[in-house]
């Protein structure tokens, strides 16, 4: 395709406006719904802490707990699908903006050494959009939303594992292995789920401007 007249650089431009605005909303949403989530939390936790008070964590307490904490895991649960589903959408949207930025290279090749961003649609080309970075470490994914969100949800899971157990009569070593158990099989069954939808949404792409290219 000729896009060496002006029309066609307008069109990209547009085109790219469009992809920034709704990159900006998804991580408008990716922030809106961690902080509801954590809200919620926060204040079932000071809810909890009151009712203990005027119970001194007795049967009352427990019942309340069972009652509102599945509520708690069922909006963190939510949520942190609904984030992995953001973070692969703005993938998608800094690809699209990746191979804008390869037109605008081909328009004008003199702007490519002034280009922070990449203009590879390529992984190598994505990371270096993300984090201005060939590769990222093990700290930039552990401090990404739907990770905190995650192991706050198993968190959850192993507290409302314990309530259970406690007011099923266990005793406390049984209480502590089987919330342990519980938190496990969890954070392998959220991470399993992560997995298999990133890998479903990049299984069937393949790269028109890969780095290797130039």
């Amino acid at each position: 395709m000729d896009i060496s007249d002006g029309p066609h650089a307008q069109f990209l431009a547009t085109e790219h406006w469009s992809l920034l605005a709704t990159r900006s909303m998804t991580w408008n949403e990716i922030f809106s719904r961690t902080g509801t989530y954590l809200t919620v939390l926060s204040a079932t936790v000071v809810a909890l802490s009151l009712v203990a008070n005027a119970t001194g964590f007795g049967r009352d307490f427990r019942t309340f707990a069972l009652l509102v904490l599945p509520l708690v895991l069922l909006v963190g649960i939510g949520t942190y699908f609904r984030l992995v589903e953001a973070d692969i959408e703005d993938a998608w949207l800094v690809i699209g903006m990746n191979r804008l930025r390869h037109a605008y290279v081909e328009l004008a090749p003199e702007i490519e050494p002034y280009l922070v961003a990449s203009h590879h649609d390529d992984e190598p080309g994505l990371l270096q959009t993300y984090s201005f970075r060939g590769r990222v470490g093990v700290t930039h994914w552990l401090s990404g939303s739907p990770v905190i969100v995650g192991i706050i949800d198993v968190a959850v899971v192993g507290v409302l594992t314990g309530l259970i157990c406690r007011s099923a009569g266990a005793d406390t070593v049984v209480q502590n292995v089987v919330s342990g158990m519980m938190a496990v099989l969890t954070l392998a069954l959220l991470g399993a789920v992560a997995y298999r939808r990133v890998r479903r949404a990049s299984q069937d792409y393949w790269a028109r401007f890969p780095s290797a290219s130039n």
